[in-house]
């Protein structure tokens, strides 16, 4: 039997709810329409030949609460004069709330809803678009969202603030809940924000300090010295040093090349050189080096895994430092490492256009084998030899 079941009833109305279209009626209660339900009843035949399954079910349909059956008369060959349900309707969005349990919520949306209107009238102008677009996104941020309308309101009367998010001064709201909150707030300030308080070059959650004004932390880019002859005065014989971004970006070095490497017990083994520098990297972080102008007059050699990813962060080196070289990301490096081979599970698939031919190949090659040698199982005889011949 297929005929529509109190159940049925109640799974198109969740799919209303689910698609946020209940909770959109709310915000403009005059779009709402009395929506009509998909209703399957008993044919003739199942009159005829499933009489008592039908009398089992027509008072299960007929008890289902919020709904409005409309009844259709007709004769039947042998039952005479009848009527059976042809439409059932939702009337009024209580009753769509009510049928699917969803009472309690909506009354919480109704409120989320007021309290706005009644704080800010203006604000709630702006975020009319997001609360209509996410509704269940707005509810599910209910107790949440008294808090991030005053961060709201406090950016829009000290836009781009210059100030940590530490030093922000709210009731309730510290650095923790804005950073938690990060995602949501970029969507609703963008709304309700004037553009000259956006910075559009700044995205993504890592971006918000930027995009709208806040100081960041500093990057930071940790180097050592290979050439005792370019030592820092008062820093020690390993010459081990921590540079902010602004501070790398200035260094006044008598520099002729470059290593970055991604391994820390690779960077602190770093043989000495002449006229040298290695940097720690930071996997697809190198934002951090582009303000570094002088780089572009190094030799810049990178030094990373020989898989997919390391070539993918070679790729992505490259989009700052477009002269980069590889180093020990080759061939005859892997085929003389075979021993020290690994599996590569999950291979960095994206299309890298930075490459080389050879670099392409080598790399389209390992993602085929699956294969990985890590830059901390190379023979260190080998890295010396490979570097001497620089």
């Amino acid at each position: 039997m297929s005929w529509t079941r109190p159940a049925d009833l109640r799974a198109q109305t969740l799919k209303l709810w689910d698609k946020g279209d209940l909770l959109r009626a709310l915000i403009d209660p005059a779009s709402w329409n009395p929506r009509r339900l998909r209703l399957v009843v008993p044919d003739s035949n199942a009159l005829s030949e499933q009489l008592d399954a039908v009398r089992a079910w027509l008072p299960e349909l007929q008890a289902v609460p919020h709904v409005r059956l409309v009844w259709r008369a007709f004769t039947h060959r042998l039952l005479g004069a009848s009527t059976l349900p042809a439409e059932c309707w939702l009337d009024t969005l209580p009753d769509a709330f009510g049928l699917i349990g969803k009472t309690r919520e909506a009354r919480r949306f109704e409120a989320l809803l007021q309290s706005t209107r009644a704080i800010d009238a203006a604000l709630f102008t702006c975020l009319l678009p997001w609360l209509s677009k996410r509704p269940l996104a707005a509810l599910a941020l209910a107790d949440d969202w008294p808090r991030l309308l005053s961060v709201l309101r406090w950016l829009q009367t000290h836009p781009r603030p210059g100030i940590y998010l530490r030093q922000v001064d709210l009731a309730g709201v510290d650095s923790k809940f804005i950073e938690a909150q990060r995602g949501v707030l970029s969507e609703l300030l963008d709304l309700c924000l004037p553009l000259d308080a956006i910075d559009p070059g700044a995205t993504g959650i890592g971006g918000f300090c930027r995009r709208y004004g806040f100081r960041d932390k500093p990057l930071r880019i940790r180097l050592r010295v290979l050439d005792a002859a370019l030592a820092l005065p008062g820093v020690g014989d390993d010459q081990d040093i921590t540079l902010t971004q602004a501070d790398f970006a200035q260094l006044v070095l008598p520099v002729q090349r470059v290593f970055i490497t991604e391994n820390e017990v690779n960077f602190l083994a770093f043989p000495p050189l002449p006229g040298s520098v290695v940097i720690f990297g930071a996997g697809y972080g190198f934002d951090v080096l582009g303000g570094a102008a002088w780089l572009q007059r190094c030799s810049v050699h990178y030094w990373g895994d020989l898989d997919s990813h390391g070539f993918a962060i070679l790729d992505q080196l490259r989009a700052h430092l477009p002269h980069a070289q590889a180093l020990l990301m080759d061939a005859a490096t892997l085929h003389a490492h075979r021993a020290q081979w690994v599996p590569e599970p999950a291979p960095a698939l994206r299309q890298l256009t930075r490459l080389s031919a050879p670099e392409a190949a080598l790399c389209q090659s390992l993602i085929t084998g699956q294969t990985r040698l890590e830059q901390e199982r190379l023979a260190f005889g080998w890295v010396q030899r490979a570097l001497a011949a620089l």
